[in-house]
């Protein structure tokens, strides 16, 4: 009626972007920069999160403070 509806453009950076993601295996190499990274990152930040979770379990009480109220509690 008012033209061609099943034509589309597709955003030439989107199609990069995906070529790129379904060859990243082919090119990618696990090699001491990557294990750096991935060490931080899996290991590393998660584990001191979770000692910092365990260092402050009990100390601070949030719930019904006012204004003035001191907010440690040990």
């Amino acid at each position: 009626m008012a033209g061609d509806h099943h034509h589309v453009d597709y955003d030439p950076a989107l199609l990069k972007w995906a070529e790129m993601h379904n060859n990243r295996p082919k090119h990618f190499r696990f090699n001491r920069p990557a294990a750096r990274v991935a060490f931080w990152a899996v290991v590393a930040v998660p584990a001191s999160i979770l000692a910092l979770g365990y260092w402050s379990e009990g100390r601070y009480e949030l719930r019904g403070k006012r204004k003035g109220d001191v907010i440690k509690e040990f």
